[in-house]
């Protein structure tokens, strides 16, 4: 691969750059914060998308930093997996900072620069994720989005500085672990480049530090990814993170560490490694399928909506496990179809839930009887959301499952064909019951037994009890155009996603993982 435009460098030094800008223009002029940020998001989403659209047309392309080749300098990839990933992730982010603005006024107080700031420094530390091609510069990427990260988890109060804490208390013990696995790649191959360290491995026996690095590394990464049983932390940080917040990292955060994941397997580790050698996907396979269920029932017996969302998270996180231990083409392609499709169904499901909280205040699903009349759009788009997650055709969701299953059925692996099928009845479930509160319930004439734990916009208010009653639902109206809007495009996305399936899979996933 030669070196080509230096799109990356837009791709990922505009967040990394305007990061430090914004908070000093922040002071200066409050306002300039949002639209910085959101100037500088497009530019990344441009960028990421002639990418794109160059690698379709030619071929993948490399550039290296400071004009020094590897492995003395750092490369950045372009391929069709890497451009994909982060058209997926600059173009959500650009919608969900656009809706969650209004939130973001209110929970970053008097200092939205630093807000954005963080915001613009978590884009760069994922996109940078994505395109490089060090290991050791992805570590450095992976501890940027997670510093980030947690300070913008620990806006959210009490409760999220607690979550914050476990979070960080996790996710420094992940980024040490895969630094760890790191170093023994280096003691191994004496190389820090990806594919020089493939073409080492390739060439020489496996050797114990290799095989200890790649435990390491992928233990590391199953920690920053919350997969079985290292989860614990991504259920309290995304209930108490602000909505400006998890309404963000929800969608991309994960993904990007389990793309790390896939990078591993297509990059980094020969062919057979991790399936022969080192009985990593196998352990991919199995934690996955256990946390597929896991998730969907837990996620089954929660009462506040964004709790369950986040365990909702963890189950579909499992489902992209489960391709990447599969490690056939198909899967792996399935497993990141499942990204593009899960970032835009989570996205659409947490903006309606945000939307709903800014309107009437209320999270437990529960309370939302009545109030799909009240706010069609919003809810409309939850409940198009739902039907993708659930994976209904011609929705996003039923391709990625459906390729899944089939890629199953090709390995033999009949037990994934029947954990997806019955991971989309339990989705069903818990989702279908938040539809059936809000379109076939009366909205409740009194708070309800459990109204005592609501809370209004600010995530440390007072208990208010009343926000249960039917006037509050009586009285609400659809969220401002500059809230639905983005809510509706994520919507249509996912049945979008859903309808050139086949030109994603055949143009670009399906020949990036081969």
């Amino acid at each position: 691969m030669d070196p080509q435009p230096q799109l990356p460098v837009f791709i990922v030094g505009a967040p990394l750059l305007f990061s430090v800008i914004v908070p000093v223009l922040g002071r200066i002029w409050r306002h300039s914060a949002f639209l910085l940020a959101l100037a500088t998001v497009a530019v990344a989403a441009v960028a990421s998308a002639l990418s794109l659209e160059l690698v379709l047309r030619k071929e993948p392309f490399s550039y290296h930093l400071g004009g020094w080749a590897p492995p003395v300098g750092i490369e950045y990839v372009i391929d069709e997996v890497s451009a994909f990933v982060c058209v997926v992730i600059t173009s959500v982010s650009f919608l969900v900072l656009v809706s969650t603005r209004r939130w973001a006024e209110r929970e970053a107080g008097d200092r939205p620069g630093v807000f954005y700031g963080l915001v613009l420094l978590l884009l760069a530390g994922l996109t940078g994720i994505v395109v490089t091609g060090d290991l050791f510069n992805l570590f450095v990427f992976l501890e940027i989005a997670s510093l980030a990260a947690y300070a913008l988890v620990f806006i959210g109060g009490r409760k999220a500085m607690l979550a914050g804490f476990r979070y960080l208390i996790i996710g420094s013990i992940g980024g040490a672990l895969y630094l760890l696995g790191v170093g023994f790649i280096y003691f191994a191959t004496g190389t820090l480049n990806m594919i020089e360290a493939r073409e080492l491995l390739e060439g020489t026996p496996s050797t114990r530090a290799a095989q200890v690095g790649a435990v390491f590394i992928f233990a590391g990464l199953g920690l920053k990814m919350a997969l079985v049983p290292m989860h614990l932390w991504l259920p309290d940080a995304y209930e108490h993170a602000p909505s400006s917040v998890n309404s963000l990292i929800a969608p991309v955060m994960t993904k990007v560490a389990a793309y790390a994941m896939l990078r591993m397997f297509l990059s980094v580790f020969p062919a057979g490694f991790l399936s022969g050698t080192v009985p990593i996907a196998d352990a991919l396979l199995i934690l996955g399928l256990i946390g597929i269920v896991f998730g969907s029932v837990a996620a089954a017996g929660q009462s506040d909506i964004r709790r369950m969302l986040a365990y909702s998270s963890i189950s579909q996180l499992a489902f992209i496990a489960v391709g990447i231990g599969l490690g056939s083409p198909l899967a792996l392609a399935a497993a990141l179809l499942h990204v593009a499709n899960h970032a835009a169904m989570k996205a659409t499901l947490f903006l309606a839930a945000a939307s709903v909280r800014l309107r009437v205040g209320l999270q437990r699903t529960h309370n939302l009887a009545g109030l799909g009349p009240r706010m069609p759009l919003t809810m409309g788009a939850f409940a198009i959301g739902s039907v993708a997650m659930i994976g209904i055709p011609p929705t996003a969701g039923f391709f990625s499952k459906w390729y899944m299953a089939q890629a199953g059925v090709d390995e033999g692996q009949w037990v994934v064909v029947a954990v997806v099928l019955f991971s989309s009845l339990l989705t069903a479930v818990y989702l279908f019951k938040v539809l059936e509160q809000v379109y076939l319930r009366p909205a409740k004439p009194e708070p309800s037994a459990h109204g005592d734990d609501e809370r209004d916009a600010s995530a440390d208010a007072a208990p208010r009890p009343e926000l249960a009653m039917r006037p509050v639902v009586e009285r609400a109206r659809e969220a401002p155009f500059d809230v639905w809007l983005p809510l509706v495009v994520l919507a249509a996305a996912t049945v979008v996603l859903g309808v050139i399936n086949v030109v994603i899979m055949d143009h670009v996933l399906l020949p990036g993982v081969s």
